[in-house]
């Protein structure tokens, strides 16, 4: 990629906006503060104070013709929300809790921080039910019962006065703990079966509404039904939010910046500029008011309208309002082909510069199907296995988690099970095979060998206690895992993976 211009130089081609310079000798008049809402202010805006009530009745007139359609406008364009996390903000709630919570994340007990908790006497028989077995949720059920245990151990008085939640030293859980200790006698509303355990729970809930009227009383449960049945009884009930990172896509980290057109004329009068011969690359050292907003490893880009050669550029350090900036390798150009893969967008561009950054350890990749996120990684995995030998070999898992119907046990060795999982792996290894076409139908069969050779499929189920080390380590379909599975696989690598 050529060098960017100097700053000066990009600082002469920007077209500042050319916008009106408002008159000063004729200010516009004053309006009165409008009571109507937005859609009506404009035609309110448009009757003076001096004008006669025929005119004032007209335009009122054309607001009751305006409202209904623009109303039904904005109601056929709205999109429906999805549920967000409450925020309190009065006295500590108490939350009735569900098995699936408990069994979902074993700590949920102790990320409820100044609310108190109470378990019905139904969720601890599920509890009890479901901690037989090697599976996640039956560990899952083990580790809470113990975690039950040593709060009860050593508690003096009785169970309705509640334990307290910080016992065991999580000082964030500031709450109580209440059982239940008292079985109600209260029919269940009618039409809901009284043997099953999840309307036992919605008594429950409406039991403490009515002992405890200055508390507020909240179901968290992970059954979608669950809640909508508690809703339908008018009871409150709520999702467990604390392991969602994000609740909304559009919220997620995108990794870019664009930088705006004023950006070199305020963070260019003291800037620092060198080259780094090893690299081939830039470095800019940048003081001003952006610099704050953005984060370390984060791609800053300046594209021109005039079609002049853009500025792509990774952030460094960051210090304060100073910033390190430097610029990109460019995989789009030929010549810096991956395994004769070269980026056909700026995002792919991005991409391979993270997986070809020795000083990047972990990298996430989000898009689209069809947008090369394996690809890419497979093809920088083999450049860096293979050629330049950074690493010994790739590892490569993921969830298996079927589309249709599961087809049952598979036989052979580890490797062999997994591989019916692996055929996008297969699909990719083929187009990185048919790009090399001078080698010949033996020559690509002698690579493939080689390939095949430097890449291990592993399973998922075997990777508690393992420690790879100097591997490139590839989770493909990561949007399948829980967030425990997803700690238990990030935390598997050793130096140099």
């Amino acid at each position: 990629m050529p060098l960017p211009p100097l700053p000066t130089q990009i600082a002469d081609q920007i077209n500042l906006s050319r916008q009106k310079t408002p008159d000063l000798k004729n200010p516009p008049k004053k309006m009165k503060k409008a009571l109507a809402p937005s859609w009506a202010q404009e035609v309110e805006a448009n009757i003076d104070e001096d004008d006669d009530l025929s005119a004032a009745e007209a335009a009122l007139e054309q607001i009751k013709t305006i409202a209904p359609a623009q109303h039904l406008e904005k109601q056929l364009d709205s999109k429906p929300e999805r549920p967000k996390r409450t925020v309190r903000t009065g006295p500590p709630s108490l939350f009735v809790l569900d098995t699936n919570v408990l069994m979902h994340d074993p700590s949920s007990l102790f990320r409820f921080e100044e609310h108190d908790l109470y378990l019905p006497m139904t969720t601890l028989e599920e509890l009890d039910n479901h901690k037989k077995g090697m599976s996640e949720v039956a560990r899952n059920a083990r580790m809470v019962s113990r975690s039950l245990d040593q709060l009860i151990a050593g508690t003096s008085g009785q169970l309705d006065e509640g334990i307290p939640l910080n016992k065991l030293g999580n000082q964030d859980a500031t709450g109580r703990l209440f059982f239940q200790t008292q079985f109600s006698n209260a029919p269940l509303p009618e039409g809901l079966p009284e043997g099953k355990g999840d309307n036992l729970i919605l008594g429950v809930v409406r039991d403490l509404q009515k002992a405890k009227p200055q508390q507020e009383v909240v179901l968290v449960s992970k059954d979608i039904n669950m809640r909508i049945k508690a809703r339908a009884l008018g009871l409150p009930a709520e999702d467990y939010f604390n392991d969602q990172v994000l609740e909304d896509r559009d919220l997620m980290y995108s990794g870019v910046m664009a930088l705006p057109s004023d950006f070199w004329p305020k963070h260019g009068k003291a800037m620092e500029s060198w080259a780094d011969g090893k690299s081939g690359t830039m470095f800019y050292r940048v003081t001003g008011p952006l610099v704050p907003s953005m984060l370390i490893n984060q791609f800053v880009y300046q594209e021109n309208p005039d079609g002049t050669t853009p500025f792509y550029a990774l952030v460094r350090e960051i210090n304060g309002k100073t910033a390190l900036l430097q610029t990109l390798k460019d995989y789009s150009h030929q010549k810096n082909n991956v395994w004769s893969i070269t980026a056909r967008n700026r995002e792919q561009n991005f991409a391979m510069n993270l997986l070809m950054n020795p000083d990047i350890d972990f990298v996430t990749l989000l898009g689209q199907a069809g947008t090369g996120k394996t690809l890419l990684a497979l093809a920088a995995g083999l450049e860096q296995v293979l050629d330049s030998k950074r690493y010994n070999e790739i590892i490569i898992t993921r969830a298996t988690v079927p589309v249709g119907e599961d087809i049952g046990f598979l036989p052979g060795t580890e490797e062999e099970k997994m591989q019916p999982w692996m055929g996008a792996f297969d699909d990719n290894l083929e187009v990185l095979h048919r790009s090399d076409d001078t080698a010949g139908e033996w020559g690509r069969a002698a690579t493939q060998e080689l390939i095949r050779s430097r890449i291990k499929v592993k399973s998922m189920n075997f990777m508690r206690g393992r420690t790879f080390v100097s591997k490139f380590l590839i989770i493909d379909e990561a949007q399948n895992l829980t967030p425990k599975q997803m700690k238990t696989l990030v935390t598997r690598a050793g130096p140099g993976t």
